[in-house]
């Protein structure tokens, strides 16, 4: 009885153990990238290592003023895109030469934190931008502030976009904001993490 009851925790154990693994691109940070930005920077405080932070992922929709529902279509594709559901950004003025008012909803946004950043990433990098026709990684500059934007020019790149289905081509912008006080850090954080930045040659 004692031996059926200790399987039954351990069976339960495991199963929890599953279904609270980490990620596979955090378990890597974890893993290999913190000792590897602790030796290259001599960085003694662990609570001190560049880390990520958030991930931002932007989409400012193209024809939004003639049509409100371009916005509606493009929520729906980043929520599919990212698994969360995204906020719809608003015209803060009115700007008359292009027919906008007020208030008029022109993009929609979601900020990633957690697991579900770090799952959004590993899909990105290994799967999403390899999609990219004649890809030859991303240029290595960051904001000043160890941040790195990422232009995307159209939702199909993502597997979980069902191609026949697209209305129209729809661009976005993918913020990595990361603790990194510096661009160095910043860049070198990310290039452990997997980001395919391309050689100084080729920027």
């Amino acid at each position: 009885m004692a031996a059926d009851k200790k399987k039954q925790e351990q069976s339960e154990d495991g199963a929890v153990a599953t279904q609270s693994a980490p990620p596979r691109l955090k378990q890597r940070y974890a893993d290999e990238v913190r000792s590897s930005l602790k030796e290259q920077f001599g960085i003694a405080n662990e609570m001190a290592l560049p880390r990520l932070e958030k991930i931002v992922v932007n989409m400012g929709v193209k024809g939004a003023v003639e049509s409100k529902g371009k916005v509606e279509t493009a929520a729906r594709d980043l929520a599919t895109i990212t698994g969360q559901k995204p906020t719809i950004r608003l015209a803060r003025k009115a700007i008359s030469g292009f027919k906008l008012r007020q208030g008029m909803p022109i993009a929609c946004a979601v900020t990633l934190r957690g697991d579900r950043m770090w799952e959004f990433a590993d899909r990105l990098l290994t799967v999403a931008l390899p999609r990219i026709r004649d890809f030859r990684g991303v240029k290595s500059k960051l904001d000043g502030r160890g941040n790195f934007t990422l232009g995307v020019s159209e939702q199909s790149i993502f597997p979980e976009i069902d191609f026949d289905r697209i209305e129209f081509q729809q661009g976005m912008d993918i913020t990595f904001v990361t603790t990194a006080p510096t661009d160095e850090q910043g860049h070198a954080l990310l290039k452990g993490i997997g980001m395919p930045f391309r050689s100084d040659e080729d920027n």
